[in-house]
Formats: C-alpha cells, sequence, structure tokens
C-alpha cells in the first residue's frame, strides 16, 4: 500500500460523502458513494476481494472524498462526477439502448410518429414499445382508423390518404380545430390504455352500419376490431389499472451484477435487455446509482411509478426522480419485481460463462502479459507499424488497446517528414518522438507497454527516444515475425531476450490482434497515399494541368484509366480548355503507344 493512501486513511471522515480513485497519471478511474466514507473506503484496503476489485485496487495510488450533508446529495453528486470523469470501471454502468415511442407531434395539425428521441418538446409521447415491429403495427393500426394527417410536409393538394378516407385533406380542406383535437384526444385516450372503449364504439358503429344494410362499412369497422384484437391485446393483462411502472430486480454472483427493468405500459408487461456490469459496492448502493442513470438519459421518460426490490432505500429515489416509489409487499406488484429478480438471475447465469470468457481475452491477457514479463500489468497497449513500397511513399501508424480491446479513437497515422524515404528505422524514431512529445504537451495519458513491429533495431531506437530523449521509462517490447509473416516472438529485455510465451495462451493471441491490427492499420493507409500519388503522378509534368484541374479531373471522370481514355470533345466537358485538353489526350496517346512497342 503507498505511504499516502495509508496516511489518507487514517484521517477519513465518519460522513456520507463520495470518493474517486486515481491511478499513477492521476486519472480518475472510479466513483462511488458512501453512507459512512471512512468504513467504505477502507474496505477496500483491507480483506480479501475478488478478482476485478483486486485489479482496481492494484490501480489506486491516490484518492480523493467529498463530504455530503444526506445519502441523497452523496446519490446526485456521484452521478455527476461519473458523468463528468467518466471512469474507466464505472462505464459499464452505461445504458445505450433505446427503445421506439410513439410521438404525437405538437402541430397546428398534428401527426403520429414513430421515434427514438423523446425530446424536451411539446409533443406527446407513448411507450416504450418492446420493439420497433410492435410501434409499426401500432401505428399502421391507428392509420387505418383515425382520418390524422399523414405527410411529413403540408403538400399542395390533396394525396392518396384522402382519396382511401384516411386523411381529411387539412392541406386542401378547412378542418375545423375541434373536430382535429376530438380526434387528437381520441389516439392520445387509445395510446394510453383506452382501446377496448374504441373497440367497443367500433362494434356499436358496426351494427349500425349492417342495420342501415351498409355492408361495405360494417366490414371496415370489423376489420378494425379485429385489428385492435391482433395488435393490442397480443399480451396477457398484467395489471388492472393502466398506471405506467417501471420495476427493477437484481442479482449479484461472482463479483458481477445483472439488472432487469420491467416496463408495464397500458396495463401491460414489457421485458426489455439485462445489463450486466462489474460490482465493486454494496449492490443494493449501485442499483440506486444505475437507476439515476437510466433516467438520466432522454429516452427514459420517468414513469408515475417505480417498484423496488425490499432492500433497497425507495426515500433516496423518491426524492431524486419526484415520482411515487413503491416496495411492494404482497399482491401482484410484489409478483412483478420477483419475477423481474428472477429474470436478473437466470440472464445472469446464463451470460457468467461469456463474460468470464472474455475476461480471459482482455484483461486477462494483459495479466497474464504482464506476469511474463515482469511489469505492471499493461491495461493501455500501444503499438506503431512501418508500410512502404520498396521505400516509395513511406507512411506509420499507432494502434491503441485499452483492457485487450481496441480503443480506436486513440488511433494515429503519421506521414514521415524528416526520415529518408528508405530509412526504416529513422521513421520509427520520428513518429515514437512526435507521439510522445504530444502526449506530454497535451497530458494525455501514457501506455503500460510500447509495442514495436518488428526486431532489436527498431526496438533500440524507440528506446533512445523514449529514455534518452524524453526521459520516460515505458517497458518496449518487439514483436518478430515467422517466414510466413505470422507473429513468431516477443523480444523485451536489456539485454534484448525473448520472452517465453505459449502460442495457445491468452496474451500471444493479444500480440497476435495487436500485431495484425497496427500493420493492417498501416497497410490501409499506406494504400491510400499511394492511390492519391499515382493520380498525381499519371498527369504530373502537363502544362496546364494543376492540383486544382488534377482534382476536377478525377471527379469528373472518377478513376485515371477513364481520363486516359477520354476525348478531346470529352476532355472539355470536364472543364479543360482546348489547348490543354489536345495537350493531355495527345500524351496519354503517346504513351499507349509506347506501351505497345
Amino acid at each position: 500500500m503507498h505511504e499516502l493512501i495509508e496516511q489518507k486513511l487514517s484521517i477519513l471522515p465518519d460522513y456520507p460523502g463520495c470518493y474517486m480513485m486515481k491511478d499513477r497519471q492521476g486519472t480518475i478511474i472510479y466513483v462511488g458513494k458512501a453512507k459512512v466514507l471512512k468504513q467504505r473506503v477502507r474496505s477496500y484496503f483491507t480483506g480479501t476481494h475478488d478478482a476485478k476489485t483486486q485489479r482496481l485496487v492494484g490501480e489506486i495510488v491516490d484518492f480523493e472524498t467529498i463530504i455530503t450533508s444526506s445519502d441523497l446529495e452523496a446519490l446526485i453528486l456521484e452521478l455527476n462526477l461519473i458523468k463528468q470523469h467518466d471512469p474507466k470501471y464505472n462505464i459499464m454502468l452505461k445504458d445505450d439502448k433505446t427503445y421506439p415511442y410513439l410521438k404525437i407531434t405538437s402541430e397546428q395539425h398534428p401527426k403520429l410518429i414513430i421515434t427514438r428521441q423523446v425530446k424536451k418538446d411539446k409533443g406527446k409521447y407513448f411507450g416504450p414499445y418492446p420493439n420497433s415491429f410492435a410501434a409499426n403495427e401500432t401505428k399502421k393500426l391507428l392509420d387505418r382508423i383515425y382520418p390524422y394527417r399523414k405527410c411529413h410536409t403540408m403538400p399542395d393538394r390533396v394525396c392518396l390518404y384522402y382519396h382511401l378516407g384516411q386523411c381529411l385533406g387539412p392541406c386542401v380542406y378547412d378542418v375545423s380545430q375541434e373536430t382535429y383535437k376530438e380526434m387528437i384526444d381520441n389516439i392520445s385516450r387509445f395510446l394510453n390504455g383506452g382501446y377496448k372503449k374504441v373497440k367497443n364504439e367500433l362494434s356499436v358503429k358496426m351494427l349500425a352500419a349492417s342495420e342501415e344494410l351498409e355492408f361495405e362499412r360494417a366490414q371496415e369497422f370489423r376489420d378494425q376490431i379485429i385489428n385492435i384484437e391482433k395488435t393490442m391485446e397480443k399480451q396477457t393483462i398484467t395489471m388492472n389499472d393502466f398506471t405506467d411502472r417501471d420495476i427493477f430486480g437484481y442479482a449479484v454472483e461472482n463479483g458481477w451484477m445483472c439488472v432487469q427493468v420491467f416496463f408495464v405500459r397500458q396495463g401491460k408487461l414489457i421485458e426489455r435487455d439485462v445489463s450486466i456490469f462489474p460490482l465493486y459496492q454494496e449492490p443494493e448502493e449501485v442499483l440506486l446509482t444505475f437507476i439515476g442513470q437510466f433516467y438520466s438519459k432522454s429516452e427514459h421518460l420517468k414513469p408515475q411509478e417505480i417498484l423496488l426490490p425490499s432492500d433497497i432505500d425507495a426515500g433516496i429515489i423518491r426524492q431524486l426522480l419526484e415520482v411515487n416509489v413503491f416496495i411492494p409487499q404482497r399482491g401482484k406488484k410484489k409478483d412483478l419485481v420477483n419475477l423481474a429478480i428472477k429474470n436478473a438471475e437466470i440472464s445472469l447465469n446464463e451470460k457468467f460463462l461469456l463474460i468470464e470468457r472474455q475476461e480471459s481475452k482482455t484483461i486477462g491477457a494483459c495479466e497474464d502479459l504482464g506476469e511474463a514479463m515482469n511489469i505492471t500489468i499493461p491495461l493501455r497497449i500501444e503499438a506503431f507499424d512501418n508500410s512502404h513500397t520498396y521505400g516509395a511513399d513511406p507512411v506509420s501508424a499507432m494502434v491503441s488497446f485499452v483492457d485487450g480491446k481496441p480503443n480506436r479513437k486513440d488511433y494515429r497515422k503519421y506521414m514521415t517528414k524528416t526520415a529518408a524515404a528508405h530509412d526504416d528505422y529513422g521513421a520509427m524514431r520520428e513518429v515514437v518522438r512526435r507521439r510522445y512529445i504530444r502526449v506530454l504537451n497535451e497530458n494525455l495519458p501514457l501506455p503500460d507497454l510500447i509495442v514495436i513491429d518488428g526486431g532489436k533495431g527498431h526496438m533500440e531506437v524507440a528506446r533512445e527516444v523514449i529514455e534518452d530523449e524524453l526521459g520516460l521509462s515505458i517497458p518496449i517490447a518487439g514483436l518478430a515475425k515467422d517466414d510466413k509473416h505470422q507473429t513468431s516472438q516477443l523480444l523485451y529485455g536489456n539485454p534484448i531476450e525473448i520472452i517465453p510465451l505459449k502460442r495457445t495462451s491468452e496474451a500471444f493471441y493479444l500480440l497476435q490482434r495487436i500485431q495484425d491490427e497496427v500493420h493492417r492499420f498501416a497497410i490501409t493507409f499506406h494504400r491510400q497515399k499511394r492511390g492519391a500519388n499515382s493520380f498525381t503522378s499519371a498527369l504530373d509534368g502537363l502544362p496546364g494541368v494543376g492540383p486544382v484541374r488534377k482534382k476536377n479531373l478525377l471527379k469528373y471522370f472518377k478513376t485515371v484509366k477513364a481520363i486516359q481514355e477520354a476525348s478531346i470533345e470529352e476532355l472539355q466537358k470536364a472543364g479543360l480548355p482546348t489547348a490543354i485538353a489536345v495537350s493531355v489526350n495527345e500524351h496519354f496517346k503517346r504513351e499507349e503507344s509506347l506501351g505497345k512497342k
């Protein structure tokens, strides 16, 4: 344990609040809350923990605490700190799922649309629906029943919907606001669970039309009733009232937590996907944080009621969200909570082996690699590679892996500026220098390991830059390939030696993925540059054809071959003056004749 941590642990307060764990670079890697800060923070550094918590603790070199006056303030502060700092060990609590909603727009003549974005506008939102098919079927049904406006923008003449009797034609005809409002109110009532009343009204109209011998009209009403039954009554009614409810249940096993949320809308139960993430605090407190984050996303509308398991502090959620929160003790509501808990347990059991396998391929592989090299676990790895064609069009690339997975937003491409065309070592020296001067200037996180796609010579020039020029202490490894151009050996140390790794180990597979990815990224960039240069060289030296005309020619003809085969008239149409068009045409004719010889 670091001396600084020991000192801070001895003066922790006995108050509620939040704590922020930091790594060796001062980056906040975890944010938590506690009713008693002294007990919670100390618990990380005492006793035994599962592998995931040990991994977190192993990265902590410092922490900060913020005292609050209540548990509610601690929860609000924690949510804000997570949003502000985006700590990597909190990231699994995020929910990026979106659900379709039906929306009645707030225009003069409203329309009904399907959307996945819930905005703070004057529109009315209904849902969420379990999937887009359910939302589409409901909208199609309402399209047939109610003659509201269907068009995106108001046309200047009536459309097909008007002739089919599915639109009142407000674009041309004067439709009173009272008539339109009554229709929109009926749609709102329908979507709020009043479709049974609509069905009964249609039944009355069907009988009336039949008695008046209007059989076609009666058949239309009958078809509408059938559509309502098919669309709205597929699910079993779960509640006798039509209160919108969200039901939360959770399960915990082997250091992982699964949260299951049920939506009850229009008296029906809609199951949403599970969320599974590592657990570093007490599960009851983590669920409070999860719920706070869940409703901070715009697509999750707050319902009229929230139902929670019995061990959760309902009062905090009630104050945080300002909605009715209940912990049911018996009856249907209690059954729904138990069902959510049961689903969470089943989902966690089903997915745990998959999660464990994925962990072994990513973070587990990093741990094995660190152990084999006798270095700190390399959770952030940056790898470099050069690419050229016999010294022509040289480029370099850098890829980043975090926790054993590609971190593509940190990938970088380099066109060498100072290194000679055939100097592969010079190119590696230049791009490594450019990369880490920028990292230092911009205070970006340093990697735990630098991987060079090459042998001892490439490693040595990288070491000279990192250690001798920049004064950094970062392990540098090399990846040698066999005669089949496949990952063969891991080189490391001073003097440099081969680190033995089993070819079937996850650490070796991780190095293979890194080497393949940096090579792919470099070669793709090289091909792009070579393609651009091949077009440039095809027209180089022609009088009157500069960079702008080259670009315009490629835009017009699409390919270099098409330019080479173009007639004088076609070149003129592309914007070349007559004299230059003749010159270009004759140039490519001469090249063709020389090629045939």
